[in-house]
């Protein structure tokens, strides 16, 4: 199903105020303009939990993040290309030897912090330095910088840097400026990472662990206070944050005289044009969408199928708002906890694949508006895409026989399988964990629940408000759980997700891997030719799809509205599939 989108002209936000004019004023003053204030009224399913750029573990925290801090580079959401940001172009980079790649930049003239000091190499070196030290709490990026290995920096011009990675890494030049950039006065006001070189953070070791310093560094970076003050929370992009309610609101306001005007019109992330920027917290999706209706809120996404389908068939909604379904880089998945006694055997993992009907999911949950799909690599990438893998077909005999092979049974006739684990006699019960508000992950376990039940398994559904699922997920405390993953149009680095050194340090939640699985993805990380990372990328897939730790559900399109008070709000493919900074207020609405 496609929807009309909505093409409008960009509509100026001025107004001349003349009404109760006094008569000492001049005619001058009478018609000088004055720019219009709005605000941009966005929802989210759930409180951010901390805003710290590089600690935050979830979608919304990365959301309201980019609107505050930016990147030497970045993804632009009109034409999906590498664009600058912060940096004046992409990096120049040269290949020293087989291994040595030297990649420089410059930081634009224009750009600077919130108290007006100038953005610095020594700033991208210290948000490096955070990065990698080993105590702060963002074990699922720190991978990804591992091959930057030195900074270069150049007397005469404090702006510019230079990256050195002695390492072969296919995602070198993105993944060399794709990190939020924070300002080191605010950040390290003790200079206590001033002593510690790149080099050093990345030998890593346990006496650069128990330093004071590094865990001094550590502990105020990690703390509440880091992920939350204002005063803290401030970067080089356009909004600041003014107000946050727990569980009710953040709210962004949009900074003085800010040094990316200038750049207006350069690329979308210099695109500020609301005065506000407001993130409504409300956890339970049929709320929001009366909240929605009733002009509560004017941009709402990750809508449940069935009241998108309803939402873009009412003409009376229509009026207010317009519907979009652009594709959505992301995947939808069950994990099953590979560490758990019950799921140890490959042979168990199988058979809860094979309960699951894809095509009813799709038909049922989703109103068709999804594809199924077979790993984690989004079917878009057609270069990595293993389109050869044929994924588990629903079959309940299936399910019964690998159980039953697995030494499942019910011993006991109480209509549960069950069977003895480490000496201990242990029903087949799974707990199957999804995020409060999710009214479709909600649905695909009540289909789990019901097959399971076929084959004498127990599935207990639990809703969990977002961030006690993602901590109990980050902690192993699971049995299953249905969750999505985003993805990026250039593609991204597995080892974040699947390689065993991401299992307590990293997003490998389920406790997947092995010593080939790990090889496979350190050689496609360092694999430069393109044909070879491909076949790397496949037969990961084929290991992931042959080891069952996700269950694969599907691909789908994003489920968008946005109040047609609004021009310049087109959907984008990138997440969440709209860059609400870019909102233009329609001109019937300035005197709102």
């Amino acid at each position: 199903m496609r929807f009309k989108h909505c093409l409008s002209t960009i509509i100026l936000v001025l107004v001349i105020v003349c009404s109760g004019c006094d008569s000492n004023q001049t005619e001058e003053e009478n018609l000088a303009p004055e720019i219009k204030e709005y605000k941009v009224i966005v929802h989210i399913i759930a409180d951010p939990g901390t805003l710290n750029p590089y600690n935050k573990t979830s979608a919304t925290s990365a959301k309201i993040d980019n609107q505050m801090f930016q990147q030497l580079i970045n993804i632009d959401y009109k034409t999906l290309e590498i664009i600058p940001v912060l940096a004046t172009a992409r990096a120049e980079y040269q290949v020293i030897n087989d291994t040595t790649v030297w990649f420089t930049y410059e930081i634009r003239p224009e750009a600077k912090w919130s108290n007006g000091e100038d953005v610095t190499a020594k700033d991208v070196e210290f948000s490096l330095k955070a990065i990698k030290n080993p105590q702060v709490d963002c074990h699922r990026i720190r991978p990804i910088f591992d091959f930057i290995e030195e900074v270069i920096f150049y007397d005469d011009n404090p702006k510019k840097l230079t990256l050195v990675s002695n390492t072969k890494y296919f995602l070198a030049e993105i993944a060399s400026g794709d990190f939020l950039v924070i300002p080191k006065y605010i950040f390290d006001k003790k200079d206590l990472m001033d002593g510690f070189s790149i080099k050093q953070l990345n030998e890593g070791g346990d006496e650069l662990a128990e330093n004071e310093k590094i865990i001094e560094f550590a502990n105020d970076f990690n703390s509440s206070e880091f992920g939350r003050d204002p005063a803290i929370i401030s970067g080089s992009g356009a909004y600041e944050m003014v107000e946050w309610q727990t569980d009710e609101r953040v709210k962004l306001r949009k900074k003085d005289n800010w040094w990316g005007d200038q750049l207006k019109g350069v690329n979308s992330w210099f695109e500020a044009n609301p005065s506000e920027l407001v993130y409504e917290v409300i956890t339970d999706m049929t709320t929001a969408i009366v909240a929605m209706k009733g002009d509560k809120l004017d941009v709402m996404n990750g809508i449940p199928v069935k009241d998108f389908i309803e939402l873009s068939e009412n003409e009376k909604f229509l009026e207010r708002f317009n519907v979009h379904s652009p594709m959505y880089l992301a995947y939808y998945y069950i994990g099953i906890n590979m560490q758990d006694p019950k799921f140890t055997d490959k042979r168990v993992r199988k058979a809860l694949a094979h309960l699951i009907d894809i095509d009813k999911v799709i038909n049922t949950v989703m109103y068709g508006l999804a594809d199924p799909t077979i790993g984690f690599v989004h079917p878009i990438l057609k270069d990595i895409y293993n389109d050869t893998i044929t994924p588990y077909s629903y079959s309940l005999d299936k399910s019964k026989q690998l159980l039953s092979e697995a030494g499942w049974a019910d011993t006991n006739n109480d209509g549960i399988l069950d069977k003895v684990i480490n000496g201990n006699h242990t029903e087949l019960i799974i707990d199957f964990l999804y995020n409060t508000g999710s009214v479709q992950k909600e649905q695909i376990g009540l289909i789990f629940q019901d097959e399971a039940r076929k084959v004498k398994i127990k599935v207990n559904l639990i809703s969990q408000e977002s961030n006690n699922f993602r901590e109990n997920t980050k902690k192993h405390n699971f049995d299953m759980f249905c969750s999505g993953i985003g993805a990026s149009p250039v593609g991204g680095d597995p080892k974040q997700h699947w390689h065993t050194d991401s299992y307590n340090a990293g997003d490998n939640r389920v406790g997947f891997g092995n010593v080939e699985s790990d090889a496979l993805i350190d050689g496609l990380r360092s694999e430069l030719d393109g044909k070879k990372r491909a076949d790397l990328f496949k037969q990961l897939q084929y290991i992931i799809h042959d080891e069952v730790p996700f269950i694969f559900l599907y691909v789908s399109n994003e489920r968008i509205t946005i109040s047609n008070k609004f021009t310049n709000a087109e959907p984008s493919i990138m997440n969440p599939g709209y860059w609400e900074p870019s909102f233009n207020l329609v001109e019937d609405h300035i005197s709102e």
